[in-house]
């Protein structure tokens, strides 16, 4: 979903049909007049791949190449829209999303367009229905809802016999498995299996080195073998706005 294309649904949503979503200001809420929030929010930060695009902070996902939802969202709010409104602006934009492809301010680069119909049917209900709930509101979820995603980087991949596996998160968020890494000095093979629809890589930098492994998705393993020093690198995936949103750890070599 493109800036472009809130500014221009923004302006349309006067017009639009308002679809009813009401539902409690706690977020506790499992549904709401038929949308199940807590599988719209599943479904956001995971095989919809719409985290792995948009900022939401109560859904915890950090995307860039698509615009941050709550602050598209909260003048809207400031202005008197109502969430029932803003809820059919999303489920507008995820049957019919805006054609052209937003450009990263950082780069200069054209992103990859919204492709049409992530989520389909009520499913797209129930992921408008959980933007609409949680967007620019303070606070974390509560309840049931607050069970769904969190997660994020755990624990210390370690390199063995000059191998060391990096793999990224399965469901398409923007981190790896691991949030460091350890290995002894010399030639290492790095690996990051992506089981996810979105693409990601492993990239190694520190000491005078940047090598990046080959983008991969559904099941495809990235792979890069570098030369190592004792001293202190970072891992990160290259694809654009990826690094930026956090998906990088540090890797110790001794």
């Amino acid at each position: 979903m493109s800036r472009d294309g809130h500014r221009v649904m923004l302006r349309l949503a006067p017009r639009a049909l308002l679809l009813t979503a009401a539902v409690v200001a706690s977020g506790c809420q499992v549904a709401s007049h038929g949308d199940n929030l807590v599988n719209g929010k599943t479904l956001f930060i995971g095989d919809g791949r719409c985290g792995s695009c948009h900022t939401l902070a109560r859904a915890g996902t950090k995307g860039t190449q698509g615009p941050d939802l709550d602050q598209a969202f909260q003048r809207a709010l400031v202005d008197g829209f109502k969430r029932s409104s803003i809820k059919g602006v999303v489920h507008g934009q995820i049957l019919h999303p805006n054609r052209f492809p937003q450009v990263d301010p950082a780069t200069g680069k054209p992103g990859e367009p919204m492709p049409a119909g992530l989520v389909t049917g009520q499913d797209a209900y129930d992921v408008a229905a959980y933007v609409a709930e949680v967007a620019a509101k303070p606070g974390k979820d509560t309840g049931i809802l607050a069970t769904v995603g969190g997660g994020g980087p755990q624990g210390t991949a370690q390199e063995q016999n000059g191998a060391l596996s990096i793999p990224a998160d399965p469901s398409g968020q923007l981190f790896y498995k691991y949030k460091d890494a350890t290995a002894s000095a010399g030639q290492v093979t790095v690996q990051s299996k992506n089981d996810s629809p979105v693409d990601h890589n492993i990239s190694v930098q520190g000491s005078g080195l940047n090598q990046q492994g080959n983008i991969v998705k559904n099941g495809g393993t990235s792979t890069v073998k570098v030369g190592l020093k004792p001293g202190t690198y970072t891992f990160y995936c290259s694809v654009d706005g990826h690094r930026q949103a956090g998906m990088l750890g540090k890797l110790t070599v001794k």
